[in-house]
């Protein structure tokens, strides 16, 4: 049997702002890719740090298979997964959920593993007809705009990376069984594009390597402040069939928690 693939014509890339995030239309995800179009993905992605796709229409199969493009699918083990694939987490947030919402701190994914996955990819199967939006802020942009002497004095510091941090529902048992801390630089270079980007967040950085919390929280504070200047940033507005993919080593992200009454099913894949 012949499979014919999808070529790269046709395929558009939008800039959603001046500094982050990108639109990919013109793709049907559901259909074998040629290599020349998944390459041109990878490019969006290293260029625009996460890139959305409307109007898609996967199967479980087809998903994986879009996302086993960009590396090894691993799975949050702190996370339900999709019945019968155990490798798609399965993201429920039910009407008469409680306030808290995962997601809802800015971070980026899984930096507390001593070698964390870079990439995440979330699908919209059933979303609200407004609010839940998903928000991101490019950390490599946050690294540039800071001063030179400020650069210089990041360069040779590292950053203690803490689950529990962001984990409250976690009883100090589960935390003490799998602590999850790892230590990383605070500045990092992406490996395709040799950008230079801050690698702390508020959701689990709690002090730097070889100081106090105390000593720390006030360079982190202004850190984490700088991060957010809005130009910085993009925001996902989300509709059904709608694909989000983020390269943690570029962003933070936030799941905004304004969508109290509203079913949201979401599925999400660990890459690379």
């Amino acid at each position: 049997m012949t499979i014919t693939t999808q070529p790269i014509q046709g395929l558009s890339v939008v800039p959603v702002t001046g500094m982050l995030g990108a639109e990919l239309s013109g793709v049907d995800l559901s259909q074998p890719l040629d290599q020349a179009t998944i390459k041109a993905i990878k490019d969006a992605l290293n260029q625009h740090g996460v890139i959305f796709f409307r109007d898609q229409d996967l199967t479980p199969e087809q998903y994986l298979e879009f996302g086993g493009h960009f590396g090894e699918i691993s799975v949050s083990k702190a996370l339900p997964t999709v019945a019968g694939h155990p490798l798609i987490n399965e993201l429920i947030r039910r009407p008469e959920a409680q306030p808290d919402v995962v997601g809802g701190v800015w971070h980026a994914d899984q930096t507390y593993r001593d070698e964390p996955t870079y990439g995440t990819m979330l699908y919209g199967l059933q979303v609200p007809e407004y609010g839940a939006d998903t928000a991101y802020i490019n950390m490599q942009a946050a690294y540039e705009y800071l001063s030179e002497g400020l650069k210089q004095t990041l360069e040779n510091l590292k950053g203690v990376h803490v689950h529990a941090r962001n984990q409250k529902n976690r009883t100090p048992e589960e935390i003490a069984a799998r602590p999850e801390v790892a230590v990383h630089p605070v500045v990092t270079t992406h490996p395709k594009t040799g950008r230079k980007a801050l690698y702390v967040s508020p959701g689990y950085t709690v002090r730097f390597d070889g100081w106090t919390e105390e000593e720390s929280t006030p360079l982190l504070n202004f850190l984490f402040q700088h991060a957010l200047r809005p130009e910085f940033g993009c925001r996902f507005r989300w509709r059904k069939g709608s694909i989000a993919f983020w390269d943690n080593r570029q962003v933070w992200h936030y799941a905004i928690n304004d969508s109290t009454g509203h079913l949201r099913v979401m599925h999400r894949l660990v890459i690379g």
